[in-house]
């Protein structure tokens, strides 16, 4: 019964489309209008049924919510809310779920267990408890008939899907659902996700602003200043962290979303502490992929044209590489051209970008299709890291851009010294990348000095100094 709700949901939201539009001509403002209010409108529907299934639609709600440039912002807007407030079940429910995966009760288990969860999220929810022996601990628990729904749930939006497409044949989001097969299974399961946290705590262990799964701090982590400079600072440890992850490791985290960012003030020295949670889904480049990747990024940097059109052909944009540029960085092809370190982002361009999305829709859906399947989970990390950093204000903070460099710098040149056998080749490389990692260091003092009090008092010096001549 309820997949034929569902069904006839899809019917409804497809029917909306189909007679709210055809009295209007295209791109009139009348067109524009009704369009805005069917999307806003389907949206919510979406929205309810994503909550109404739980579980696997969640999980592919908030995947949709975070696809900024390629769904109307009447959408994104409204998946949104998905990442923050994912329905939660009940202590019965969570008691059930225990009982029947490790054999014994609540009670028996825990010395104390907290009915309202700290978090709740599409696969599962976390409660505070404390063990027997004293220990607080967080619980991590899966919604009850999570698993045994997940494969009739993926089922049941490969259909929708389909039927979608055969009414709007430029939708192509049928890589959604298949990506849905591949991680669903991986996410539920709990020991793989313990590994995983194990795994980049060890790989990211010199960030010292970095914790991985510290049931301590998570407890107390909170936003709590909002002050420009500790923006920038988590803003820019933020971008640290996820550089490090995507070019230098390969190892890379895919959801975070700003629930699974959270922020704390440590006691002891007054730093923001950044606490990454959720470590279900991670994807693994391979050495050819990620390699591309960081020459891709070096040429955006540098804006360099051609070579952003070599890596983005190596990896399978083929003739829509300015497009996929533009996806990459969420810029417009003139800002790409012009350095997107260079120039801010404005509201004209993100306004021209979304509009772009919605006319280039059969391109970027055929972009999609051709691309490596490890570049789909990070086109959505590239999209949620700049919706926090849109939160932030900190969006194209020049020091991103400049840790990414440092990141590629060093990716590169670590492989190259792997699979040269000359002393005298590798010591060339070695001393190439520290000349590239001082340059960038020296333009990072030149901007810091261009900001600072510091810089201002020697440049009215040096001014006074000329003028005296």
């Amino acid at each position: 019964m309820t997949h034929l709700k569902d069904i006839m949901l899809t019917a409804v939201i497809t029917f909306d489309y189909l007679t709210s539009l055809r009295n209007f001509p295209r791109g009139t403002e009348e067109y524009e209008y009704v369009k805005s209010q069917v999307h806003l409108r389907s949206a919510e529907r979406l929205r309810d049924l994503c909550c109404a299934n739980r579980g696997t639609f969640i999980k592919v709600g908030q995947h949709l919510g975070a696809l900024d440039y390629l769904l109307p912002e009447e959408y994104t807007r409204t998946l949104k809310i998905l990442h923050s407030q994912a329905p939660q079940s009940s202590r019965q429910e969570i008691e059930q779920v225990i009982q029947e995966d490790l054999g014994k009760g609540i009670n028996e288990l825990f010395a104390s267990f907290e009915d309202v969860p700290l978090g709740a999220a599409s696969l599962a929810q976390v409660h505070k408890a404390v063990l027997q022996d004293g220990r607080t601990v967080a619980v991590k628990v899966q919604h009850p008939k999570v698993q045994a729904q997940s494969s009739k749930d993926i089922l049941l939006m490969e259909i929708l899907v389909l039927v979608v497409k055969q009414i709007f044949p430029d939708f192509e989001f049928m890589w959604l659902v298949d990506e849905a097969k591949k991680n669903l299974p991986v996410e539920l399961d709990f020991l793989n996700e313990g590994k995983n946290a194990e795994k980049v705590a060890y790989m990211l262990r010199c960030f010292d602003f970095l914790k991985v799964w510290s049931m301590c701090d998570c407890m107390d982590a909170h936003i709590y200043s909002k002050t420009l400079i500790q923006w920038i600072t988590i803003s820019r440890n933020l971008g640290k962290i996820y550089s490090e992850m995507i070019f230098v490791n390969g190892f890379v985290h895919c959801d975070p979303h700003p629930g699974n960012v959270l922020v704390r003030k440590c006691p002891a020295t007054g730093k923001s502490h950044i606490i990454l949670l959720d470590h279900g889904l991670y994807q693994v480049l391979t050495d050819s992929f990620r390699l591309d990747y960081c020459r891709l990024w070096q040429a955006l940097i540098k804006a360099d044209i051609k070579q952003i059109k070599k890596y983005s052909q190596d990896l399978g944009a083929g003739d829509l590489y300015p497009l996929f540029a533009c996806m990459l960085t969420a810029r417009s092809w003139e800002s790409v051209n012009k350095g997107i370190d260079r120039l801010p982002v404005t509201s004209n361009e993100d306004v021209e970008i979304r509009t772009n999305a919605a006319t280039y829709l059969p391109q970027i859906t055929k972009l999609l299709s051709n691309v490596p399947r490890q570049m789909l989970l990070l086109l959505k990390t590239n999209d949620l890291l700049r919706g926090i950093e849109s939160a932030l204000q900190t969006r194209a903070n020049a020091s991103s851009f400049l840790n990414m460099s440092r990141c590629c710098i060093r990716a590169v040149a670590t492989y190259q010294r792997s699979k040269s056998n000359s002393l005298f080749r590798k010591t060339q490389i070695s001393l190439s990348e520290a000349l590239s990692l001082w340059q960038i260091n020296m333009y990072e003092l030149f901007l810091w000095l261009k900001i600072s009090q510091l810089g201002n008092w020697v440049i009215a010096f040096l001014k006074r100094m000329h003028c005296s001549k």
